[in-house]
């Protein structure tokens, strides 16, 4: 009797369990659901919510730069066009009426072309009166790929709207809407004057340029200047304007007005719409491709700012495609924010440049060109939502891959060069100045690639790209391992650059005939391939005893020739990414079915991973460091007493640190005295003795280091870590979370932004952080080689 009781009394509790159960069960369902709904009813992330992210308002002069060699203005651009514009900042009547600007890029140097360029004057046929634009109510928006102006006046609102119909070309649309009862009678004209000069702060130019009336607008003449370092220009170079209705021109100096040759009138309450077009072009040939598409991007106005919206809206729908955006709303218009500033920085193929790039920032004088590792950086997050724009990034620089017939640099067959520009050198056949090939950058293409490759799942793509990293990651251990121990240094390929000059900038020969090495030369080439310039580690003197500095090495071919140099340290961020490079070349074989070559990276990884864990880590400060070597590598010293900077944690990054190393590094990385500081990440540690919190690479944060340093905690499961560093990069940089510009750099301990403004690869960084850190939990890093 009591075991009966005993089961009815078991089942009656199995019963309440299991309604407690279904009721938990029903309930998280439905919270779920009512959470689902709320999405969906939540605003949707549309192009018009996003306005004025960055403030371009702008008053612009011929004095093009502020501080640190960057425009004094924030502009706008797209589809790889090589000019942009601004808002008027509002307070500087003359230049209502028109987009302000433009600003173009001289080849390699930005400048403004005037004030405002086509300015719209409205009259009044029948009061005899012009409308002064001044008196308006306004409203000027940055949306994204579109600018946009209203006017409200009391007879009239006047709306002017601005997109890119082409890599050359900007679309302007014109409306008027009578807000009368009766109808309005008007006359229309545009204006522009020509700065025709360039300050760029230490000198001033005449750019020569000359106004030329044409059908239904006007076109400034370019003359040659070859002003090396500030402006360069061919008789070839133009700037068109073209109107849809015909136009006449009164030209005087540099100042013309277009007057509609017939007046329009606009019944009660109806609108009128007319289009311009803006095509700046370098080439005769870019100019009559342009001519030819006038009126049809006119006639097919409407299909391109539909197009044009549809794009953007793509570029948000990728971006925040996970429901998941929406448990992080505030960081949203910072996501937005670095989709318009890469896109800005879209430079479409000129010149050398063969294929469409993202400079580092079209703000800054000397970076209207691309790099190999910045256009790394750029890809892995612009393929997220703009995949061919990705894919032509990588391309740009291996277009210049050296190959073995190269006449000068055959010993660097496989070499990515350093930054590729408009114009190549004097010895490539050039007249520019910037193109570098003294020294590659960080080998950092092949995670490029296979992050595009994942997203886009473009097999094409990677068969087009395997063999050329292949070459690239072999030229690395011929070139730049100076003791042939599988262990490569940063150098400099042999070069005009490094050898001793007189006072007449000739080259110094000694006693037999040769050219004198400039050990600092090729000491600031390899500091320069590190792409940490200024970086603690490689201060010439060293720090501290028995430590003598940086010295160059010779490396040589099998017959004695030199090819290249490096400096007397192995350094651990060049080996984790070598490391990292072989891991993404195993993953990238196995696709192409290259078993052979997926086992023989994947030896080649375990040796090097051997050799950093066994030589490059410090167990009492539980840090990676570079590894000093001597000319017949009888002798290490492991650079602990150059202090900590961020090339400690990539291999973290790389993921052949093992758990016990990771967690000391991590512990390195939270410390507030070290790497935890306001703004996280120095590249410097806060206790290195040489620490300066505004020195480009001896102490400000960089975003691509930033990031790297987040994935690497990502990587070892310190999610909850990398969650809250990102977040103190986002909210403790100075304007990100407003409308300010995304800078090169920025003050640790303050926040301020440093350097240059519009900077590609924070951009990239921030974007990568938002997506995979903030709201999603992956990282970029290799995974063909396990832990």
């Amino acid at each position: 009797m009591k075991k009966s009781y005993w089961f009815i009394g078991l089942g009656v509790i199995l019963l309440i369990v299991a309604g407690i159960t279904g009721f938990n069960v029903w309930n998280k369902d439905k919270k779920q659901e009512q959470a689902s709904e709320l999405v969906e009813k939540a605003p949707k992330s549309e192009v018009s919510n996003f306005k004025n992210l960055i403030d371009i308002s702008a008053n612009p002069t011929e004095n093009m730069y502020g501080n640190y060699d960057t425009n004094r203005f924030n502009n706008f651009a797209d589809l790889g066009a090589w000019h942009g514009y601004y808002l008027p900042d509002g307070n500087t009547p003359e230049i209502l009426g028109g987009f302000a600007g433009p600003v173009i890029l001289a080849e390699e140097y930005p400048a403004n072309l005037a004030k405002t360029f086509d300015k719209i004057q409205i009259a009044n046929d029948d009061t005899k009166t012009t409308y002064d634009l001044s008196k308006a109510s306004t409203d000027f928006a940055y949306y994204p790929g579109k600018l946009v102006q209203t006017y409200e006046l009391d007879d009239l609102t006047l709306q002017l709207d601005l997109i890119f119909a082409s890599n050359r070309t900007a679309l302007v649309k014109t409306n008027i809407t009578n807000k009368t009862e009766k109808p309005l009678h008007l006359s229309l004209s545009w204006q522009g004057t020509l700065f025709n000069k360039l300050n760029d702060g230490s000198n001033q130019i005449d750019l020569k340029q000359t106004l030329e009336s044409t059908p239904n607008g006007v076109q400034v003449n370019f003359p040659t200047i070859r002003e090396m370092w500030t402006f360069f220009s061919t008789t070839q170079t133009k700037y068109s304007i073209y109107h849809d209705m015909p136009v006449t021109n009164d030209v005087a100096a540099n100042t013309y007005t277009s007057k509609a040759k017939n007046p329009i009138t606009i019944d009660p309450s109806k609108d009128f719409a007319t289009y311009a077009v803006e095509s700046y072009t370098f080439t005769d040939k870019e100019l009559q491709t342009e001519k030819a598409n006038w009126d049809s991007y006119i006639a097919d106005q409407d299909q391109l700012f539909q197009d044009n919206n549809k794009r953007w809206q793509g570029y948000l729908d990728k971006t925040f495609a996970e429901k998941t955006h929406e448990n992080h709303p505030e960081y949203k218009n910072a996501a937005v924010k670095t989709i318009e500033t890469l896109t800005t920085n879209w430079r479409s193929p000129a010149g050398a440049i063969q294929h469409d790039g993202i400079v580092p920032s079209m703000s800054y004088k000397w970076f209207i060109g691309l790099w190999s590792w910045d256009s790394w950086k750029e890809a892995v997050a612009t393929v997220q939502f703009n995949p061919e724009l990705a894919k032509n990034s990588v391309r740009a620089l291996f277009d210049y891959q050296i190959q073995k017939d190269d006449p000068i640099l055959p010993q660097d067959s496989g070499a990515i060069i350093d930054a590729i520009f408009y114009n190549k050198t004097p010895e490539r056949g050039g007249d520019g100045g910037n193109w570098n090939e003294r020294n590659s950058k960080p080998p950092l293409s092949a995670w490029a690639v296979w992050n595009i490759y994942t997203e886009t799942k473009d097999k094409d793509f990677l068969k087009e790209m395997y063999p050329k990293l292949v070459a690239y990651h072999d030229w690395w251990y011929t070139n730049r391992d100076h003791n042939k121990n599988g262990i490569a240094e940063y150098g400099s390929m042999v070069s005009d650059a490094n050898w001793k000059k007189d006072a007449n900038d000739k080259n110094i020969k000694d006693a037999n005939g040769n050219y004198e090495l400039n050990d600092e030369a090729v000491i600031e080439a390899a500091a320069w391939e590190s792409g940490m310039d200024n970086a603690v580690r490689f201060d010439k003197d060293g720090i501290g005893k028995n430590d003598p500095g940086v010295l160059v090495f010779e490396n040589k071919d099998s017959a004695d020739k030199v090819i290249g140099y490096s400096i007397n340290q192995e350094s651990v961020d060049l080996n984790a990414y070598l490391y990292a490079e072989k891991g993404f070349l195993v993953s990238m074989a196995k696709e192409l079915g290259k078993t052979d070559d997926a086992d023989k990276y994947k030896k080649e990884a375990e040796k090097v991973q051997t050799y950093i864990e066994k030589n490059m880590y410090d167990k009492d400060t539980g840090f990676y460091y570079d590894l000093q070597i001597n000319d017949d590598n009888s002798k290490t010293k492991l650079l602990v007493n150059r202090g900590k900077g961020t090339e400690g944690w990539i291999p973290l990054w790389a993921n052949l640190s093992d758990k016990d190393k990771a967690a000391s590094v991590r512990e390195n990385m939270l410390s507030p005295n070290k790497f935890n500081t306001y703004m996280p990440f120095p590249t410097a540690s806060k206790d290195n003795p040489r620490f300066s919190a505004t020195e480009y690479w001896r102490g400000p944060v960089w975003l691509d280091q930033a990031l790297f340093g987040v994935e690497a905690l990502q990587n070892y499961g310190y999610k909850s870590d990398a969650t809250f560093l990102s977040k103190n990069l986002f909210n403790h940089a100075n304007g990100l979370m407003g409308n300010g510009p995304i800078h090169e750099n920025y003050d640790p301990l303050t926040g301020d932004g440093l350097s240059t403004k519009n900077f590609s690869w924070s951009s990239a960084a921030y974007y990568l952080m938002y997506q995979n850190t903030i709201v999603g939990d992956e990282t970029t890093s290799q995974t063909g080689i396990e832990k």
